[in-house]
């Protein structure tokens, strides 16, 4: 007998621990469905542990991160430790876990169907059909470059990359667009940064040697900016470094109407870290508002990486079947339902599933 799948919960803050639960709930009742065993093991993280021990990542914590297969993260952060020092916020936590995973690519799908256009910030004709994914570098760039310095008169931090950096992320937007539509646009300011012609530079000379069979044009991320809010459809890939993916992968977020319907995949080292996009909310927190569809979905994101894909798409029919139905939370309609009662909808159309395709 083969060794369960070891997936490590870090619920986090805020709305994390309802989201994640929620997640684990669809999760665990689709592999049992499929004979998948599943062994969850939950670790403290972010404001938390803060809370517990004193730090945001604790070692025990980075230590069962290192042996997972993968890694469930809910959300961190929120008002009651901004006053902490740089070093022991939440945040902090996060931008060390996946600089020690090695986890340098950061994948956010964003696809808004035809059911759920009218939710869009955007007219729904102009949204509807979106399907697009933004390759952000993750552990490089602005938020990582030495030197930095803070003072009260003057402070400033360091943009660099790279070509090991670039060519590393580029091959991961390149396999992504041979798996969809073929198309790359490459997110930079390489009209004022040196760190950008080298970033446009690398990007070009990747694409020529080892992807002519894949699209590729550069765009100003001002640019880019503006074309997702005038023509989010005419993207498939985008690829961006850490700062701009920020930026453009929170706006992109938009475009389907709410946060908390976008799961996250971390990846390039030793184990994959899936979260939602959306934060810790704690305005909602224990009060069964959250929206848990984007931690469901980073949980078929998790499936898809563990080759589990099986798994995986009947998480995403389920969530549809329910949005369809017209049950949603309250970030999608006005009055919205519970989080735990979003969750049983999707576990009961996990049961008709297994009804009509049972697995032997």
């Amino acid at each position: 007998m083969s060794d369960p799948i070891h997936i490590v919960l870090l619920p986090g803050d805020g709305i994390g621990p309802e989201v994640v639960s929620a997640a684990v709930q669809v999760m665990t009742s689709v592999a049992k469905r499929k004979n998948v065993d599943i062994r969850f093991e939950e670790r403290p993280f972010g404001g938390a542990a803060i809370d517990d021990v004193g730090n945001p990542l604790p070692d025990a914590t980075l230590k069962a991160c290192k042996s997972a297969d993968a890694i469930l993260l809910g959300a961190i952060g929120g008002p009651k430790w901004d006053k902490q020092p740089p070093d022991l916020r939440p945040e902090s936590g996060l931008l060390r876990l996946r600089k020690e995973l090695g986890a340098f690519a950061n994948l956010r799908p964003v696809s808004v169907p035809a059911a759920l256009a009218s939710q869009s910030v955007l007219p729904a004709d102009r949204v509807a059909g979106t399907d697009l994914v933004v390759v952000r570098e993750l552990t490089g760039g602005i938020y990582f470059g030495e030197p930095r310095q803070y003072g009260s008169e003057e402070s400033f931090d360091t943009m660099r990359y790279s070509a090991i950096e670039i060519d590393r992320i580029a091959r991961i937007a390149f396999d992504q667009a041979k798996m969809r539509g073929g198309d790359v646009t490459s997110v930079d300011k390489a009209n004022v940064l040196a760190s950008s012609r080298l970033w446009r530079e690398r990007v070009t000379r990747l694409q020529v040697a080892e992807y002519p069979d894949v699209s590729l044009r550069h765009m100003y991320v001002d640019n880019a900016a503006m074309q997702l809010v005038r023509d989010p459809r005419s993207f498939d890939v985008l690829l961006t470094g850490n700062l701009f993916g920020d930026i453009l992968s929170d706006l992109a977020s938009t475009l389907s109407g709410s946060l908390g319907l976008l799961p996250s995949a971390s990846l390039g080292g030793d184990t994959p870290l899936f979260e939602p996009v959306h934060g810790s909310a704690p305005d909602i927190a224990s009060q069964g508002k959250a929206n848990p569809v984007a931690a469901m979905l980073s949980g078929a994101m998790l499936f898809d990486e563990l080759q589990l894909s099986e798994l995986a798409n009947d998480i995403r029919q389920a969530i549809d079947q329910t949005l369809k139905k017209g049950i949603s939370t309250s970030d999608l309609s006005d009055p919205g339902v519970s989080t735990s009662y979003f969750t049983d909808h999707v576990l009961k159309a996990l049961d008709a599933f297994t009804e009509l395709h049972p697995s032997f």
